[in-house]
Order: structure tokens, then C-alpha cells, then sequence
């Protein structure tokens, strides 16, 4: 393992890496600590900012190229950025069962499976982890 390939990647890389970790681990760590109180509320609010850090940093990425400078990678992206308007909406509004759901699918979804996909031959993130 190696931070070389991070480190010599461009500034949008770097913090896109750089939030994408920290969500991975901040969203470990609320999922398991008790939910409704004030430090779960301050935890999400940061979870939800590194998310949209995430979102936005990968308009600036255009490694896949399909269509344009946009990837398939790009409409999960836009999807992500609706997907936390809408659990915070979920959560403000007391629809809690909704507001869980739509974070497992978020976590899931736009962190722990896009996140495998960085793994693969040829990304940045597979150099990091495999050299």
C-alpha cells in the first residue's frame, strides 16, 4: 500500500478521496452509536456536507469518459446530491423509517459499492491499495 498515486493525483482527486474516506468512516461509526440526539444530529449534518463534497468533486473527475466528460458514474452523483436533500427532509419531518433507508442506501450505494469499483485495475485508488 502506497499514498503515491493519491498524492500525485490533481487537488479535485485528492479531496474527493479525502471525503469519500472520511464519510466511509463517519458512517461506520453513526451506525453504530445510538440515533436521535444531538451528537447523531451533528455527526449527520457533517456526513451530509462530506457527501455533497463527494457529489461535487466528481463533476471536476473525468477519467471515464462516455459522454462527454460525464460517466455512468456521474448520474449516481446527481442522484446522491437529491438523495440528501431528501433524508434530511425525511429526518426533519419525523418520516424516520424513510430517513434510515435512504442513508443504508447511500452508504451502500454512492460509498461502500462505488467504492469497490476505485478498486479496480488502472484507478488511482487500486494503485493506492494493491501498488
Amino acid at each position: 500500500m502506497t499514498l503515491q498515486p493519491l498524492l500525485h493525483a490533481s487537488p479535485v482527486i485528492q479531496v474527493h478521496a479525502a471525503a469519500a474516506l472520511a464519510a466511509l468512516a463517519l458512517g461506520a461509526l453513526q451506525f453504530g452509536l445510538r440515533r436521535g440526539g444531538r451528537r447523531h444530529r451533528l455527526m449527520g449534518r457533517l456526513w451530509v456536507g462530506l457527501m455533497a463534497v463527494v457529489a461535487l468533486s466528481s463533476f471536476g473527475i473525468s477519467g471515464l469518459r462516455q459522454v462527454g466528460p460525464f460517466s455512468w458514474i456521474h448520474l449516481l452523483s446527481a442522484y446522491t446530491l437529491v438523495a440528501l436533500v431528501r433524508t434530511v427532509l425525511h429526518a426533519r419531518r419525523g418520516r424516520i423509517a424513510a430517513h434510515r433507508w435512504t442513508m443504508i442506501g447511500l452508504n451502500l450505494g454512492a460509498l461502500v459499492i462505488t467504492g469497490l469499483f476505485t478498486l479496480l485495475p488502472g484507478r488511482i485508488m487500486g494503485h493506492v491499495v494493491f501498488g
